[in-house]
């Protein structure tokens, strides 16, 4: 048996990237899978397959994070479908960079409408079931540039750091329901947007990663796995970071 086996995730923007790997090393360990996807179909689809023939449960719905109705309906689907919610990944994220002098309000509201609001949005609804239940799991991705910040990503920065209060208050909150609440900051992962960079510049990143290398999916997705089961039963209220110490 797995570790995770008679369990149910949901994970918010799981079509690419880190999402996708999370979602399938979910499986690998034995939960059921939910997810969600804004604009991939196709990929989420082919995820759905995938999940399905590890033999896990496996759904994929498309849904905005972001919008406070469709993050409501999508909880009430998913406990329909599934029966429960025993971990909460809250993934879903879009970055809009420019420098603060020319970022529009439209740049900054999208941006923390998707990676902060949504946060909110599926924390608030997820936790009724697992009040219910007195259990659960949240797991917040934040990143690393929420806890040093970058140039250029004053919006996305922000938003991230938002997740990290969130995550500090939500632990302090629900603990004494037995609901643990953590976040992970992962450094630079491995992901389409990364493999666009030139080699070049991904040389002069290496160099100021101490491990020298850029981060994998399955290496956050791993950290995931450890804050759902049962081996982290008393950790909460606590940030992860996934980076090769980048920031220590």
């Amino acid at each position: 048996m797995g570790l995770l086996t008679n369990t149910t995730v949901l994970i918010t923007g799981a079509s690419r990237g880190i999402g996708e790997a999370m979602a399938m090393r979910f499986a690998e360990a034995g939960a059921n899978v939910a997810f969600t996807y804004l604009s991939s179909e196709a990929r989420a689809q082919a995820l759905e397959q995938k999940l399905s023939e590890m033999g896990v449960k496996a759904k994929g719905y498309k849904s905005n994070a972001g919008v406070y109705a469709e993050a409501e309906k999508l909880i009430n689907d998913v406990i329909a479908d599934f029966g429960n919610i025993d971990t909460l990944v809250n993934n879903a994220g879009i970055t809009k960079d420019t420098l603060m002098l020319r970022m529009s309000e439209e740049d900054w509201d999208a941006v923390m409408d998707v990676n902060l609001k949504s946060v909110f949005n599926l924390t608030k609804f997820a936790i009724k079931p697992m009040m219910k239940a007195r259990k659960g799991s949240i797991i917040n991705i934040s990143s690393i540039v929420g806890l040093i910040g970058q140039a250029g990503q004053a919006n996305y920065s922000a938003s991230k750091a938002g997740i990290i209060g969130f995550t500090k208050s939500i632990a302090k909150e629900l603990g004494s329901r037995n609901i643990r609440c953590n976040a992970i900051a992962p450094g630079f992962i491995e992901t389409d947007m990364t493999g666009e960079l030139s080699e070049e510049l991904k040389q002069t990143y290496f160099k100021s990663i101490p491990l020298g290398r850029f981060g994998q999916g399955k290496e956050v997705a791993d950290v995931a796995i450890f804050l759902a089961s049962e081996m982290s039963s008393y950790v909460t209220g606590q940030v992860i970071s996934v980076c090769g110490a980048l920031h220590t």
